[in-house]
């Protein structure tokens, strides 16, 4: 049984990590006879958003706790993540992939990525372990191999802003549709686009498959 860890950002679109493709990573892993274990930054989130009202509330919320609520409470902090005893490693996506664990949702191109994400993206790498991504969270490994001489092959979905950073941090772009994964064989990274593109949970169910079921294959 491969035994993979599910990077979580937070609970929720705008501030956490995207409820539906945080659940369907999870229930396609538990389909495919993995054992999972979820992880998060035990840290205040950058911001808490309201999503009735997509509006920015004065709350403070800690990345690890609202992780533990998709979770079942079964969450531990990134920083005992070890690669050295996981097959794989997958991060969903969210609007906290892009403010908690790294910050290019404010800085963009001048992006600062969590050290523990990236010393999970980088071990992994290292010891040859798959990398999966999904909706924004490429730039998460891109970003972790901006100053190394690694040159991932990705997929943010179609938007050419971002293709445009990716690719001035040297990661090769790959456009793709919601029901496909973009698999870079020599790093053994396993991208989708997800949210990016698609507009319902059965759209970005295709692509979320299929990427659990590589990252399984290169496991």
């Amino acid at each position: 049984m491969k035994k993979v860890g599910v990077v979580l950002a937070g609970c929720g679109v705008l501030d956490g990590s995207e409820i539906h493709e945080a659940v369907l990573t999870l229930l396609f892993l538990s389909q495919m006879q993995a054992e999972v274990q979820v992880f998060a930054p035990d840290k205040k989130q950058r911001q808490v958003i309201n999503h009735a009202t997509q509006q920015e509330t004065t709350e403070s919320r800690n990345v690890l706790v609202e992780s533990a609520r998709i979770a079942r409470g079964n969450a531990l902090p990134l920083e005992k993540l070890d690669m050295a005893v996981l097959d794989a490693v997958i991060f969903p996506g969210g609007f906290g992939a892009a403010k908690n664990l790294c910050t290019f949702a404010i800085d963009g191109p001048h992006s600062v990525i969590d050290s523990a994400v990236a010393r999970v993206i980088r071990e992994a790498h290292r010891r040859e372990k798959p990398i999966g991504a999904m909706c924004i969270a490429p730039v998460l490994v891109a970003l972790a191999f901006k100053e190394t001489s690694v040159r991932p092959r990705l997929s943010v979905g179609s938007d050419q802003e971002v293709h445009a950073v990716l690719a001035a941090w040297q990661a090769e772009t790959v456009c793709a549709g919601v029901a496909d994964v973009v698999v870079d064989e020599k790093n053994k990274i396993v991208t989708t686009p997800a949210y990016m593109l698609g507009q319902t949970i059965a759209e970005v169910a295709a692509g979320i498959e299929k990427l659990v079921q590589e990252v399984l294959r290169l496991a």
